[in-house]
């Protein structure tokens, strides 16, 4: 089984920044893609950004040149920069992995428990 474990969440600031981490561990054969999701009260989870294993990244307009997503492949661990923080942006943020079974070698979709990020202004 994988578990992904995120932390970093919090109380901040507007215009203030925050990271993010989120960790892969068990026993699988590889990480594909990774992202970050956030969920808003009353609103539907929307996508924030995601690497792909190459390291190619995407970004929703919303965090464009605010938020940076980075990972570290030895680690197993996705980040997610969050600079200039606005009220907007409080959610709970999720990980997300799309990992390599090691027992079917099938491609899985994968959550973190999620992080709570309030921005306060």
């Amino acid at each position: 089984q994988v578990q992904l474990v995120e932390s970093g969440g919090g109380l901040v600031q507007a215009g203030g920044s925050l990271m993010l981490s989120c960790a892969a561990s068990g026993v699988f054969v590889s990480i594909n893609a990774m992202g970050w999701y956030r969920q808003a009260p009353g609103k539907q989870r929307e996508l924030v950004a995601t690497i792909a294993s190459g390291g190619s990244t995407n970004y929703a307009d919303s965090v464009k040149g605010r938020f940076t997503i980075s990972r570290d492949n030895r680690k197993n661990t996705v980040y997610l920069q969050m600079n200039s923080l606005k009220p907007e942006d409080t959610a709970v943020y999720y990980c997300n992995a799309n990992i390599r079974e090691a027992t079917t070698w099938r491609n899985i979709n994968d959550w973190g428990q999620g992080t709570q990020v309030t921005v306060s202004s």
